[in-house]
């Protein structure tokens, strides 16, 4: 909008002598209209923002670092464990790699291989229940020894801390360059640690020893397990298994 406006008269000029200033006058509805575009772009870029956040948050929880992968505690029920689910799909994606399943072999854990979901790929070998690595490389190395524990009821401290139960689960490794033995994980775990309050201590105590990481291994090289309170060891359904996959 543009409006027209003559300046005062020039004495010394005459009245004939006159200027004319445009001044343009934006119309109010241009202001608003740049307001509003402008508070359009803020909530879209706010939306955006909220957007990205609720995608972070809500994102599928993924294994960030080889060797600490998330919820890999056991749980209390009869279904497969998450980790063996997860690290089978991991390890049969890879070119090298060897998934075993745990079998009670009259108190003797053995390492079965093509049964259940089982499986040995890339030049893997299991020997004598040790697997034998194929070529020198990173190899993510894993295993869980599941224990279901029957504890015992007693009040009386002694026989509380006589049925303190002390679980462990131990991967050896051994290469012609050592020229020894070495161990490569191991862990321990107490079982029985509170009975009175054990509302599963009629069918046992139940819990997983699990273990993972990420290693520089040798051709030739050989790895197996060493577990303890083998009566009390879980072997169904995928709760007890022992893998490696290059990486």
């Amino acid at each position: 909008m543009v409006a027209y406006t003559t300046t005062p008269v020039d004495v010394e000029a005459g009245p004939e002598a006159k200027t004319v200033v445009l001044v343009e006058k934006k119309s109010p509805a241009e202001w608003i209209w740049k307001v509003c575009a402008v508070l359009v772009v803020v909530a879209l870029c706010l939306a955006g923002v909220l957007l990205f956040a609720w995608y972070w948050n809500t994102r599928p929880e993924r294994m960030t670092q080889l060797g600490q992968p998330e919820a890999l505690k056991a749980k209390n029920t009869g279904d497969k464990t998450e980790p063996h689910s997860t690290l089978k799909r991991i390890s049969s994606k890879a070119k090298a790699a060897i998934h075993l399943e745990g079998s009670d072999s009259k108190g003797h854990l053995e390492w079965r291989n093509g049964q259940g979901q089982a499986f040995a790929q890339g030049g893997f070998k299991l020997e004598a229940n040790k697997i034998i690595i194929p070529h020198t490389g990173l190899y993510f190395v894993y295993s869980q020894a599941s224990f279901r524990v029957i504890c015992g009821n007693s009040d009386d401290n002694e026989d509380e801390e006589k049925s303190l139960t002390i679980l462990s689960h131990r991967i050896w490794r051994y290469s012609e360059s050592m020229g020894s033995r070495s161990t490569l994980m191991s862990a321990l775990r107490s079982a029985c640690q509170d009975t009175i309050q054990d509302s599963f201590s009629d069918h046992g105590w139940y819990n997983a020893i699990y273990l993972g990481a990420v290693f520089q291994l040798n051709e030739g090289d050989t790895l197996w397990t060493e577990t303890n309170q083998l009566s009390e060891l879980e072997t169904d359904e995928g709760r007890t298994f022992f893998g490696v996959f290059a990486l």
